[in-house]
């Protein structure tokens, strides 16, 4: 039971929360893929504003294959652009599993049900979609981790981005490998 997801150009899905789970843990989700702020961005659902975190999802009427729209909000007033925090090796690790979770959570079992898919005439355009769409968030992911700082000396980071882009660089081969004959 998947939840749909657009953000501009980008789709992706999550898999359904019970109907009980407040909002707020969608919103949540949706920043840590998107990197967004959570209270940076509005979430419409069949044309209305999806507000209230505490509400629970059965509230807004989701149901598997729902699709929830991402809208990115501006700043209304100017602020005064902040200096980057100082990196540390803590946080270079933080960002490098937070990706990693992402690719897990979302982007694997994607690959999955479309390398278990069966090649026919009639769904040869989607699942053609569905390979260029699959290539290009985990070729994303792994931009994302080529742009995590580690100092020469942070050796356990370093390792583990080493680590991160062998398993996405084994997805992308394993997604290159399966692809249908289309």
């Amino acid at each position: 039971m998947a939840l749909n997801i657009k953000w501009g150009r980008d789709r992706f899905t999550l898999q359904l929360p019970p109907p009980d789970t407040p909002l707020g843990v969608v919103r949540s989700v949706i920043s840590d893929y998107t990197h967004l702020p959570p209270q940076s961005f509005k979430m419409v659902h069949s044309g209305a504003v999806m507000k209230d975190d505490a509400a629970p999802l059965s509230a807004y009427a989701l149901r598997p294959n729902s699709t929830i729209t991402v809208i990115g909000s501006a700043d209304p007033l100017p602020t005064k652009p902040q200096p980057p925090a100082p990196a540390t090796e803590s946080t270079a690790t933080s960002k490098i599993q937070s990706e990693l979770v992402q690719v897990r959570d979302n982007l694997v079992p994607a690959l999955e049900t479309y390398l278990a898919s069966k090649p026919s005439q009639e769904n040869a355009s989607v699942l053609k979609k569905e390979h260029i769409r699959l290539s290009e968030m985990l070729l994303q992911s792994l931009l994302r981790l080529d742009s995590v700082h580690t100092e020469p000396d942070w050796e356990s980071a370093r390792l583990q981005r080493k680590e991160a882009v062998k398993e996405l660089q084994m997805h992308l081969d394993r997604l290159d490998a399966g692809k249908h004959a289309l």
